[in-house]
Parts: C-alpha cells; sequence; structure tokens
C-alpha cells in the first residue's frame, strides 16, 4: 500500500494557473486606455497648394468661396464676388443650378480656412440641389 499512496501524492495536476495571464491583460489595458486619447490629436494641414491642370470647361463656373471667418461669397458666370449669408445662397445658387443644369460649382476658400468650414459648405452647396461640387486650389506654387 505504500506504493499506491505514493503514485497518488506524484500524479500531476492539468490545471493552469491564469493569474499571471489576467495580471498581464490588466496592464496591456491600462496602457491602452492611457496612450489611447493622447492618438487622437489634430494635425495642423496647411491646404491647398496643387500642381493639377486647369479644369477645361466651355462654361464660366459657379464659384462659392468662404473665408477664414465663416463668410460667404458668390461669384456667378464671371462676375464679381459679393458677399452673401447661409440662407440667399442656398436659395439663388439653386434657382440658378436649376436653370443652367451642366453649370461647373467650385468651392474655394484660402489656405487658412478651417477644413470644417469647407465641409461645410460643400453640404450647404450640396443642399442647394447642386449634383457635383469641386474644390479649387491656386495652381502653380511648390508644396511647402
Amino acid at each position: 500500500m505504500s506504493t499506491l499512496a505514493r503514485h497518488k501524492r506524484r500524479k500531476l495536476k492539468s490545471e493552469i494557473n491564469v493569474v499571471p495571464y489576467i495580471d498581464v491583460m490588466l496592464v496591456l489595458l491600462i496602457i491602452f486606455m492611457v496612450t489611447a486619447p493622447l492618438l487622437s490629436l489634430s494635425v495642423d494641414v496647411d491646404l491647398p497648394q496643387s500642381r493639377a491642370r486647369a479644369v477645361d470647361s466651355k462654361k464660366d463656373p459657379v464659384i462659392v468661396t468662404v473665408d477664414a471667418d465663416g463668410r460667404y461669397f458668390l461669384t456667378l458666370q464671371g462676375g464679381k464676388p459679393e458677399g452673401i449669408d447661409a440662407t440667399e445662397l442656398s436659395a439663388r445658387l439653386g434657382a440658378f443650378v436649376a436653370q443652367n443644369k451642366d453649370v461647373p460649382v467650385f468651392v474655394a476658400a484660402p489656405g487658412v480656412t478651417e477644413y470644417q468650414k469647407v465641409m461645410d459648405t460643400m453640404v450647404l452647396v450640396q443642399a442647394a440641389g447642386v449634383p457635383r461640387v469641386s474644390l479649387m486650389s491656386q495652381p502653380g506654387g511648390a508644396p511647402k
């Protein structure tokens, strides 16, 4: 019987101790929780500069310009830019595009204008019934 008792004591356990793995996972969780907010910082972008060739169009384009302060200017086919508010811009642009379906419409903004203002302007122009909106950039100039 002494040999049977000896075999029972020497029997190996087939269990895994998961406590060290849980510790490692908690440390990784804390590291990711601390570093995740640091990864979403904004990046300064100086726009726009392009070497794109000019657009060949048979009709003069309609240009909607937004400045750094969020003011809108509308230039209708070769006219002078005139200051305009958002509701009047939407109404006039919608009426003009309804009469001239294939007129190109461009959104222009200086490089210092916030990107959100440019995007809001594009949404406003599309809401006025313009099917295709293009962005305008300054030709020439090498990137900085």
